[in-house]
Protein backbone atom coordinates (compact mmCIF):
# COMPACT_ATOMS: atom_id res chain seq x y z
CA UNK A 1 0.00 0.00 0.00
CA UNK A 2 1.59 3.41 -1.06
CA UNK A 3 1.35 6.79 0.41
CA UNK A 4 -1.43 7.15 -1.79
CA UNK A 5 -3.31 4.49 -0.67
CA UNK A 6 -2.41 5.73 2.97
CA UNK A 7 -3.50 9.01 2.04
CA UNK A 8 -7.42 7.64 0.97
CA UNK A 9 -8.33 4.77 3.37
CA UNK A 10 -6.54 5.98 6.76
CA UNK A 11 -9.21 8.34 7.43
CA UNK A 12 -12.08 6.35 5.94
CA UNK A 13 -10.47 3.31 8.49
CA UNK A 14 -10.67 5.71 11.62
CA UNK A 15 -14.17 7.05 10.66
CA UNK A 16 -15.43 3.42 10.41
CA UNK A 17 -13.56 2.18 13.74
CA UNK A 18 -15.65 5.42 15.50
CA UNK A 19 -18.54 4.34 13.78
CA UNK A 20 -18.19 0.80 15.55
CA UNK A 21 -17.16 1.92 18.96
CA UNK A 22 -18.30 5.09 19.71
CA UNK A 23 -20.57 6.33 21.86
CA UNK A 24 -22.04 9.61 22.97
CA UNK A 25 -20.48 8.41 26.61
CA UNK A 26 -17.08 8.12 25.37
CA UNK A 27 -17.41 11.40 23.71
CA UNK A 28 -14.62 12.43 25.06
CA UNK A 29 -12.44 9.59 23.75
CA UNK A 30 -14.34 9.57 20.44
CA UNK A 31 -12.92 13.71 20.02
CA UNK A 32 -9.46 12.25 20.97
CA UNK A 33 -9.26 9.67 18.44
CA UNK A 34 -10.65 11.64 15.67
CA UNK A 35 -8.42 14.38 16.13
CA UNK A 36 -5.17 11.43 16.04
CA UNK A 37 -7.00 10.13 12.70
CA UNK A 38 -7.19 13.27 10.99
CA UNK A 39 -3.67 14.16 12.27
CA UNK A 40 -2.28 10.75 11.03
CA UNK A 41 -3.93 10.94 7.87
CA UNK A 42 -3.21 14.83 6.86
CA UNK A 43 0.84 13.61 8.31
CA UNK A 44 0.56 11.12 5.76
CA UNK A 45 0.67 13.31 2.92
CA UNK A 46 3.17 15.49 3.83
CA UNK A 47 5.68 13.24 2.64
CA UNK A 48 3.98 13.47 -0.78
CA UNK A 49 5.78 17.50 -1.09
CA UNK A 50 9.19 15.82 -0.06
CA UNK A 51 8.81 13.84 -2.49
CA UNK A 52 7.37 15.25 -5.00
CA UNK A 53 9.10 15.99 -8.50
CA UNK A 54 8.85 19.41 -10.16
CA UNK A 55 9.80 20.17 -13.89
CA UNK A 56 7.47 16.94 -15.37
CA UNK A 57 4.19 16.57 -15.75
CA UNK A 58 3.89 12.83 -15.27
CA UNK A 59 2.04 10.93 -12.57
CA UNK A 60 3.91 10.45 -9.31
CA UNK A 61 2.89 7.77 -6.74
CA UNK A 62 1.11 5.28 -9.07
CA UNK A 63 -0.45 3.03 -7.79
CA UNK A 64 -2.71 0.46 -9.92
CA UNK A 65 -4.10 -3.03 -9.53
CA UNK A 66 -6.61 -4.99 -11.16
CA UNK A 67 -10.46 -4.26 -9.42
CA UNK A 68 -13.11 -5.47 -11.55
CA UNK A 69 -11.15 -7.56 -13.99
CA UNK A 70 -13.54 -8.82 -16.24
CA UNK A 71 -14.71 -4.80 -17.24
CA UNK A 72 -10.56 -4.10 -17.07
CA UNK A 73 -11.73 -1.32 -14.20
CA UNK A 74 -8.58 -0.93 -11.82
CA UNK A 75 -7.92 0.89 -8.25
CA UNK A 76 -5.77 3.25 -10.49
CA UNK A 77 -4.02 5.81 -8.26
CA UNK A 78 -1.71 8.74 -9.14
CA UNK A 79 -0.91 12.52 -8.35
CA UNK A 80 0.20 15.25 -10.80
CA UNK A 81 0.90 18.99 -10.33
CA UNK A 82 -2.55 19.52 -10.88
CA UNK A 83 -4.31 17.43 -8.02
CA UNK A 84 -1.27 17.72 -5.51
CA UNK A 85 -2.39 20.80 -3.68
CA UNK A 86 -6.01 20.06 -3.58
CA UNK A 87 -5.07 16.38 -1.75
CA UNK A 88 -2.84 18.57 0.93
CA UNK A 89 -5.82 21.03 1.30
CA UNK A 90 -8.21 18.25 2.15
CA UNK A 91 -6.25 16.66 5.01
CA UNK A 92 -5.10 19.77 6.07
CA UNK A 93 -9.06 21.17 6.62
CA UNK A 94 -10.05 17.65 7.95
CA UNK A 95 -7.94 18.76 10.56
CA UNK A 96 -9.44 22.03 11.11
CA UNK A 97 -12.65 20.99 11.22
CA UNK A 98 -12.51 18.37 14.20
CA UNK A 99 -11.05 20.52 16.09
CA UNK A 100 -14.12 23.17 15.34
CA UNK A 101 -16.59 20.24 16.46
CA UNK A 102 -14.93 19.57 19.25
CA UNK A 103 -17.21 21.35 22.09
CA UNK A 104 -20.08 22.22 19.49
CA UNK A 105 -21.25 18.62 18.95
CA UNK A 106 -22.92 16.89 22.04
CA UNK A 107 -24.90 14.56 20.44
CA UNK A 108 -24.04 11.64 18.05
CA UNK A 109 -20.35 12.56 18.33
CA UNK A 110 -19.16 9.26 16.67
CA UNK A 111 -20.96 9.32 13.82
CA UNK A 112 -20.68 13.22 13.06
CA UNK A 113 -16.74 12.95 13.45
CA UNK A 114 -16.81 9.51 11.30
CA UNK A 115 -18.54 11.33 8.49
CA UNK A 116 -16.01 14.55 8.40
CA UNK A 117 -13.48 11.33 8.34
CA UNK A 118 -14.51 9.19 5.78
CA UNK A 119 -15.59 12.12 3.53
CA UNK A 120 -11.94 13.17 3.54
CA UNK A 121 -10.85 9.89 2.60
CA UNK A 122 -13.28 9.73 -0.40
CA UNK A 123 -12.79 13.56 -1.42
CA UNK A 124 -8.96 12.56 -1.64
CA UNK A 125 -9.62 9.21 -3.72
CA UNK A 126 -11.38 11.75 -6.06
CA UNK A 127 -8.14 14.13 -6.57
CA UNK A 128 -5.93 10.65 -7.08
CA UNK A 129 -8.36 8.76 -9.39
CA UNK A 130 -6.77 7.78 -12.60
CA UNK A 131 -9.51 5.36 -13.57
CA UNK A 132 -12.68 6.87 -14.73
CA UNK A 133 -14.90 3.81 -12.69
CA UNK A 134 -13.30 4.68 -9.83
CA UNK A 135 -13.32 8.21 -9.83
CA UNK A 136 -16.97 8.30 -10.14
CA UNK A 137 -17.34 6.21 -7.27
CA UNK A 138 -15.31 8.85 -5.08
CA UNK A 139 -16.75 11.06 -6.85
CA UNK A 140 -21.05 10.04 -5.86
CA UNK A 141 -19.77 8.28 -2.53
CA UNK A 142 -18.88 11.93 -1.05
CA UNK A 143 -22.26 13.07 -1.04
CA UNK A 144 -23.66 10.08 1.17
CA UNK A 145 -21.31 11.90 4.30
CA UNK A 146 -22.04 15.30 3.48
CA UNK A 147 -25.89 14.82 2.79
CA UNK A 148 -25.93 13.23 6.37
CA UNK A 149 -23.75 16.19 8.20
CA UNK A 150 -26.36 18.23 6.90
CA UNK A 151 -29.39 16.34 7.45
CA UNK A 152 -28.65 15.02 10.92
CA UNK A 153 -26.74 18.21 12.72
CA UNK A 154 -28.07 21.29 9.90
CA UNK A 155 -30.61 23.73 11.13
CA UNK A 156 -33.85 24.12 10.86
CA UNK A 157 -34.56 23.48 7.40
CA UNK A 158 -32.11 20.61 7.73
CA UNK A 159 -34.30 17.98 5.50
CA UNK A 160 -34.89 20.63 2.69
CA UNK A 161 -31.56 21.65 2.39
CA UNK A 162 -29.84 17.78 2.38
CA UNK A 163 -32.66 16.69 -0.47
CA UNK A 164 -31.75 19.78 -2.35
CA UNK A 165 -27.89 19.21 -2.02
CA UNK A 166 -28.09 15.66 -3.34
CA UNK A 167 -30.74 15.82 -5.91
CA UNK A 168 -29.05 18.63 -7.84
CA UNK A 169 -25.39 17.06 -7.64
CA UNK A 170 -26.70 13.68 -8.24
CA UNK A 171 -28.66 14.71 -11.07
CA UNK A 172 -25.87 16.18 -12.69
CA UNK A 173 -23.65 13.16 -11.96
CA UNK A 174 -25.99 11.00 -14.03
CA UNK A 175 -25.06 12.38 -17.93
CA UNK A 176 -21.39 12.17 -16.64
CA UNK A 177 -22.01 8.53 -16.05
CA UNK A 178 -23.21 8.01 -19.67
CA UNK A 179 -20.07 9.96 -20.80
CA UNK A 180 -17.81 7.54 -18.95
CA UNK A 181 -19.72 4.31 -20.54
CA UNK A 182 -19.30 5.90 -23.96
CA UNK A 183 -15.87 6.47 -23.00
CA UNK A 184 -15.37 3.37 -22.00
CA UNK A 185 -16.84 1.55 -25.76
CA UNK A 186 -15.20 3.98 -27.88
CA UNK A 187 -11.44 3.22 -26.53
CA UNK A 188 -11.80 -0.32 -26.40
CA UNK A 189 -12.78 -1.50 -23.13
CA UNK A 190 -10.48 0.93 -21.17
CA UNK A 191 -11.09 3.11 -17.92
CA UNK A 192 -7.89 4.42 -17.84
CA UNK A 193 -8.07 8.50 -18.22
CA UNK A 194 -4.86 8.76 -19.87
CA UNK A 195 -5.66 6.38 -22.58
CA UNK A 196 -8.94 8.97 -22.93
CA UNK A 197 -7.07 12.13 -23.13
CA UNK A 198 -5.22 10.91 -26.49
CA UNK A 199 -8.45 9.41 -27.62
CA UNK A 200 -9.59 11.28 -31.14
CA UNK A 201 -13.12 11.76 -30.99
CA UNK A 202 -15.66 13.63 -33.43
CA UNK A 203 -16.73 17.30 -33.00
CA UNK A 204 -20.10 15.74 -32.86
CA UNK A 205 -18.53 13.00 -29.86
CA UNK A 206 -16.36 16.36 -28.11
CA UNK A 207 -19.86 18.56 -28.02
CA UNK A 208 -21.89 15.97 -26.35
CA UNK A 209 -19.19 14.57 -23.85
CA UNK A 210 -18.39 17.81 -22.76
CA UNK A 211 -21.99 19.28 -21.99
CA UNK A 212 -22.13 15.64 -20.14
CA UNK A 213 -18.83 16.15 -18.14
CA UNK A 214 -20.48 20.19 -17.56
CA UNK A 215 -23.83 18.58 -15.90
CA UNK A 216 -21.98 17.17 -13.13
CA UNK A 217 -18.76 20.14 -12.60
CA UNK A 218 -21.10 23.14 -13.17
CA UNK A 219 -23.15 22.26 -10.57
CA UNK A 220 -20.15 21.31 -8.07
CA UNK A 221 -18.82 24.39 -8.82
CA UNK A 222 -21.49 26.09 -8.70
CA UNK A 223 -21.43 28.18 -11.70
CA UNK A 224 -24.60 30.21 -12.04
CA UNK A 225 -27.41 29.49 -12.92
CA UNK A 226 -27.44 26.50 -11.30
CA UNK A 227 -25.90 27.53 -8.25
CA UNK A 228 -29.08 28.07 -6.07
CA UNK A 229 -28.66 25.32 -4.16
CA UNK A 230 -25.61 26.69 -2.32
CA UNK A 231 -26.78 29.25 0.15
CA UNK A 232 -29.74 27.26 1.05
CA UNK A 233 -27.33 24.45 2.01
CA UNK A 234 -24.40 26.70 3.64
CA UNK A 235 -27.03 28.45 5.93
CA UNK A 236 -28.61 24.68 7.26
CA UNK A 237 -25.31 22.87 7.17
CA UNK A 238 -23.56 22.80 10.59
CA UNK A 239 -20.13 24.59 11.13
CA UNK A 240 -18.09 22.22 9.71
CA UNK A 241 -19.94 21.26 6.80
CA UNK A 242 -20.38 24.27 5.69
CA UNK A 243 -16.27 24.70 6.14
CA UNK A 244 -15.44 21.23 4.00
CA UNK A 245 -18.42 22.02 1.76
CA UNK A 246 -16.95 25.58 0.64
CA UNK A 247 -13.39 24.09 1.21
CA UNK A 248 -13.19 21.11 -0.90
CA UNK A 249 -16.48 19.80 -1.81
CA UNK A 250 -16.82 22.72 -4.49
CA UNK A 251 -13.34 22.16 -6.10
CA UNK A 252 -14.33 18.46 -6.98
CA UNK A 253 -16.45 20.12 -10.09
CA UNK A 254 -13.26 22.26 -10.62
CA UNK A 255 -10.72 19.88 -10.81
CA UNK A 256 -13.15 17.71 -13.02
CA UNK A 257 -12.59 20.03 -15.95
CA UNK A 258 -8.97 20.07 -15.79
CA UNK A 259 -9.28 16.43 -15.75
CA UNK A 260 -11.77 15.34 -18.15
CA UNK A 261 -13.48 18.42 -19.87
CA UNK A 262 -10.65 20.07 -21.25
CA UNK A 263 -8.40 17.02 -21.90
CA UNK A 264 -10.85 14.68 -23.21
CA UNK A 265 -12.78 17.24 -25.59
CA UNK A 266 -10.09 19.95 -26.62
CA UNK A 267 -12.05 20.69 -29.82
CA UNK A 268 -15.58 21.26 -27.73
CA UNK A 269 -13.61 22.67 -24.86
CA UNK A 270 -12.11 25.81 -27.19
CA UNK A 271 -15.42 25.88 -29.34
CA UNK A 272 -17.16 26.38 -25.99
CA UNK A 273 -14.77 28.36 -23.61
CA UNK A 274 -16.23 31.94 -24.51
CA UNK A 275 -19.72 30.07 -23.29
CA UNK A 276 -18.08 29.30 -19.67
CA UNK A 277 -16.22 32.36 -19.44
CA UNK A 278 -19.70 34.26 -19.78
CA UNK A 279 -21.24 32.37 -16.90
CA UNK A 280 -18.15 32.74 -15.12
CA UNK A 281 -18.45 36.48 -15.60
CA UNK A 282 -21.92 36.48 -14.35
CA UNK A 283 -21.10 35.06 -10.94
CA UNK A 284 -18.50 37.34 -10.42
CA UNK A 285 -20.48 40.17 -11.50
CA UNK A 286 -23.77 39.61 -10.63
CA UNK A 287 -23.40 36.94 -7.63
CA UNK A 288 -20.78 39.60 -6.22
CA UNK A 289 -23.87 42.39 -5.98
CA UNK A 290 -26.19 39.71 -4.87
CA UNK A 291 -24.05 39.58 -1.85
CA UNK A 292 -24.37 43.00 -1.14
CA UNK A 293 -28.24 42.54 0.09
CA UNK A 294 -27.78 39.48 1.97
CA UNK A 295 -28.87 39.90 5.80
CA UNK A 296 -27.42 36.39 6.73
CA UNK A 297 -23.57 36.20 7.29
CA UNK A 298 -23.55 32.90 5.74
CA UNK A 299 -25.74 32.79 3.21
CA UNK A 300 -23.39 36.66 2.06
CA UNK A 301 -20.16 33.94 2.38
CA UNK A 302 -22.11 31.50 0.75
CA UNK A 303 -22.68 33.76 -2.01
CA UNK A 304 -19.02 35.01 -2.16
CA UNK A 305 -17.73 31.45 -2.45
CA UNK A 306 -19.91 31.46 -6.14
CA UNK A 307 -18.12 34.76 -6.89
CA UNK A 308 -14.87 33.61 -6.05
CA UNK A 309 -15.51 30.43 -7.79
CA UNK A 310 -16.25 32.05 -11.16
CA UNK A 311 -13.10 33.18 -11.00
CA UNK A 312 -11.70 29.77 -10.91
CA UNK A 313 -13.71 28.12 -14.03
CA UNK A 314 -12.76 32.06 -15.88
CA UNK A 315 -9.27 31.22 -15.40
CA UNK A 316 -9.36 28.07 -16.51
CA UNK A 317 -11.25 28.74 -20.06
CA UNK A 318 -8.93 31.51 -20.73
CA UNK A 319 -6.74 29.11 -21.94
CA UNK A 320 -2.95 30.43 -20.73
CA UNK A 321 -0.85 29.59 -18.25
CA UNK A 322 -1.39 32.61 -16.16
CA UNK A 323 -4.97 31.96 -15.99
CA UNK A 324 -4.80 28.08 -15.35
CA UNK A 325 -2.33 28.68 -12.88
CA UNK A 326 -3.90 31.10 -11.18
CA UNK A 327 -7.53 29.21 -10.94
CA UNK A 328 -5.63 25.89 -9.20
CA UNK A 329 -4.55 28.86 -6.65
CA UNK A 330 -7.58 30.46 -6.23
CA UNK A 331 -8.88 26.93 -5.38
CA UNK A 332 -6.25 26.49 -2.96
CA UNK A 333 -6.32 29.86 -1.19
CA UNK A 334 -10.65 29.75 -1.57
CA UNK A 335 -9.96 26.62 0.50
CA UNK A 336 -8.01 28.37 3.06
CA UNK A 337 -10.24 31.70 3.37
CA UNK A 338 -13.87 30.20 2.91
CA UNK A 339 -12.78 27.78 5.43
CA UNK A 340 -11.68 30.77 7.78
CA UNK A 341 -15.21 32.66 7.34
CA UNK A 342 -17.34 29.98 7.81
CA UNK A 343 -15.59 29.17 11.25
CA UNK A 344 -15.53 32.71 12.16
CA UNK A 345 -19.19 32.74 11.76
CA UNK A 346 -19.42 29.54 13.52
CA UNK A 347 -17.58 30.90 16.45
CA UNK A 348 -20.42 34.08 16.89
CA UNK A 349 -23.35 31.43 16.58
CA UNK A 350 -22.37 29.30 19.00
CA UNK A 351 -22.35 32.23 21.45
CA UNK A 352 -25.44 34.45 20.05
CA UNK A 353 -27.00 31.47 18.25
CA UNK A 354 -27.55 33.84 15.37
CA UNK A 355 -26.31 34.41 12.18
CA UNK A 356 -28.41 37.69 11.18
CA UNK A 357 -25.89 40.74 10.70
CA UNK A 358 -28.15 42.67 12.92
CA UNK A 359 -27.78 40.88 16.00
CA UNK A 360 -24.30 42.02 16.21
CA UNK A 361 -22.48 45.28 16.00
CA UNK A 362 -19.31 46.29 18.37
CA UNK A 363 -18.17 42.64 18.77
CA UNK A 364 -14.72 43.85 18.82
CA UNK A 365 -14.97 45.49 22.38
CA UNK A 366 -15.68 42.35 23.53
CA UNK A 367 -13.79 39.40 21.64
CA UNK A 368 -10.39 41.62 20.14
CA UNK A 369 -8.33 38.70 19.46
CA UNK A 370 -11.07 36.98 17.75
CA UNK A 371 -11.86 40.10 15.87
CA UNK A 372 -8.31 40.42 14.72
CA UNK A 373 -8.66 37.14 12.89
CA UNK A 374 -11.74 38.06 11.66
CA UNK A 375 -10.58 41.54 9.90
CA UNK A 376 -7.58 38.96 8.82
CA UNK A 377 -9.80 36.51 6.88
CA UNK A 378 -11.84 39.53 5.56
CA UNK A 379 -8.99 41.06 4.01
CA UNK A 380 -7.98 37.53 2.92
CA UNK A 381 -11.54 37.48 1.12
CA UNK A 382 -11.65 41.11 -0.70
CA UNK A 383 -8.12 39.98 -2.53
CA UNK A 384 -5.90 41.94 0.35
CA UNK A 385 -2.15 41.94 -1.58
CA UNK A 386 0.07 39.62 0.99
CA UNK A 387 -2.45 37.46 1.89
CA UNK A 388 -3.92 34.39 -0.21
CA UNK A 389 -7.02 35.87 -1.37
CA UNK A 390 -4.83 38.42 -3.71
CA UNK A 391 -2.33 36.01 -5.39
CA UNK A 392 -4.99 34.05 -7.60
CA UNK A 393 -7.31 36.42 -8.16
CA UNK A 394 -4.30 38.68 -9.68
CA UNK A 395 -3.08 35.88 -11.74
CA UNK A 396 -6.11 35.05 -12.65
CA UNK A 397 -7.04 38.73 -14.19
CA UNK A 398 -3.46 39.21 -15.76
CA UNK A 399 -4.30 36.00 -17.69
CA UNK A 400 -8.01 37.56 -18.44
CA UNK A 401 -6.42 40.87 -19.57
CA UNK A 402 -3.87 38.98 -22.14
CA UNK A 403 -6.66 37.21 -23.48
CA UNK A 404 -9.09 40.17 -24.03
CA UNK A 405 -9.19 43.16 -22.25
CA UNK A 406 -13.05 43.62 -21.81
CA UNK A 407 -12.88 40.32 -19.82
CA UNK A 408 -9.98 41.05 -17.47
CA UNK A 409 -12.04 44.44 -17.05
CA UNK A 410 -14.99 42.63 -15.80
CA UNK A 411 -13.10 40.18 -14.06
CA UNK A 412 -11.04 42.78 -11.84
CA UNK A 413 -14.70 44.27 -10.89
CA UNK A 414 -14.72 41.64 -8.21
CA UNK A 415 -12.22 43.16 -6.26
CA UNK A 416 -14.39 46.12 -6.10
CA UNK A 417 -17.45 43.64 -4.83
CA UNK A 418 -15.74 41.78 -2.72
CA UNK A 419 -14.36 44.42 -0.67
CA UNK A 420 -18.18 46.24 -0.37
CA UNK A 421 -20.06 43.28 0.78
CA UNK A 422 -16.90 42.02 2.89
CA UNK A 423 -16.21 45.05 4.66
CA UNK A 424 -19.37 45.94 5.21
CA UNK A 425 -20.59 42.81 7.20
CA UNK A 426 -17.41 43.34 8.79
CA UNK A 427 -18.48 46.85 9.75
CA UNK A 428 -21.80 46.19 11.33
CA UNK A 429 -20.48 42.84 12.70
CA UNK A 430 -17.37 44.33 14.45
CA UNK A 431 -16.69 47.95 14.71
CA UNK A 432 -19.03 50.81 16.30
CA UNK A 433 -20.19 50.36 19.89
CA UNK A 434 -21.88 47.68 21.29
CA UNK A 435 -25.09 47.68 20.14
CA UNK A 436 -27.17 44.98 22.05
CA UNK A 437 -26.97 43.08 25.20
CA UNK A 438 -25.97 39.44 23.50
CA UNK A 439 -22.78 41.40 22.31
CA UNK A 440 -22.29 42.73 25.78
CA UNK A 441 -21.87 38.88 27.07
CA UNK A 442 -19.42 38.29 24.64
CA UNK A 443 -16.39 36.11 25.68
CA UNK A 444 -13.38 36.07 23.53
CA UNK A 445 -12.04 33.04 22.29
CA UNK A 446 -10.61 30.04 23.94
CA UNK A 447 -7.37 27.93 23.63
CA UNK A 448 -9.31 25.86 21.18
CA UNK A 449 -10.82 28.07 18.88
CA UNK A 450 -7.39 30.09 18.69
CA UNK A 451 -5.28 27.21 17.76
CA UNK A 452 -8.20 26.70 15.03
CA UNK A 453 -7.78 30.00 13.99
CA UNK A 454 -3.84 30.16 14.02
CA UNK A 455 -4.03 27.38 11.29
CA UNK A 456 -5.62 28.92 8.89
CA UNK A 457 -4.54 32.41 9.75
CA UNK A 458 -0.47 30.84 8.89
CA UNK A 459 -1.84 29.55 5.81
CA UNK A 460 -3.29 32.38 4.45
CA UNK A 461 -0.75 34.26 5.24
CA UNK A 462 1.99 31.83 4.12
CA UNK A 463 0.28 31.42 0.84
CA UNK A 464 -0.07 34.90 0.12
CA UNK A 465 3.39 36.40 1.16
CA UNK A 466 5.45 33.16 -0.56
CA UNK A 467 2.89 31.55 -3.36
CA UNK A 468 6.06 29.74 -4.90
CA UNK A 469 5.98 26.52 -3.60
CA UNK A 470 2.14 26.06 -4.43
CA UNK A 471 2.78 27.78 -8.21
CA UNK A 472 5.84 25.50 -8.83
CA UNK A 473 4.11 22.27 -8.00
CA UNK A 474 1.39 23.03 -10.72
CA UNK A 475 3.36 24.07 -13.27
CA UNK A 476 4.69 21.51 -15.40
CA UNK A 477 1.02 19.58 -15.33
CA UNK A 478 -0.52 23.43 -16.59
CA UNK A 479 1.90 23.89 -19.37
CA UNK A 480 1.30 20.04 -20.67
CA UNK A 481 -2.32 20.43 -20.60
CA UNK A 482 -2.04 23.66 -22.82
CA UNK A 483 -0.10 22.10 -25.20
CA UNK A 484 -2.77 19.16 -25.43
CA UNK A 485 -5.35 21.92 -25.44
CA UNK A 486 -3.03 22.77 -28.07
CA UNK A 487 -3.60 26.76 -26.76
CA UNK A 488 -0.82 26.94 -25.13
CA UNK A 489 0.50 29.33 -28.12
CA UNK A 490 -2.05 31.89 -27.58
CA UNK A 491 -1.01 35.78 -26.91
Amino acid sequence: MGLLSLAVWTPIAFGLVLLALGRDEHARAVRWLALIGALISFLITLPLYARFELGTSAMQFVEKAPWIERFNVNYHLGLDGISFWLVLLTAFINVIVVIAGWEVITRKVNQYMAAFLILSGLMIGVFCALDGLLFYVFFEATLIPMYLIIGIWGGPNKIYAAFKFFLYTLLGSLLTLVALIYLYTQSGGSFDIATWHKMPLSSMAQNLIFFAFFAAFAVKVPMWPVHTWLPDVHVEAPTGGSAVLAAIMLKLGAYGFLRFSMPIAPDAAREWGMFIIVLSLIAVVYVGLVAMVQQDMKKLVAYSSVAHMGFVTLGFFIFNPLGVSGGLVQMIAHGFVSAAMFLSIGVLYDRVHSREISSYGGVINTMPKFAAFALLFSMANCGLPATAGFVGEWMVILGAVKFNFVVGVLASSALIFGAAYTLWMFKRVYLGPVTNDDVKGLTDINTREFIMLALLAIAVLYMGLYPRPFTDVMEASVADLLKHVALSKLP
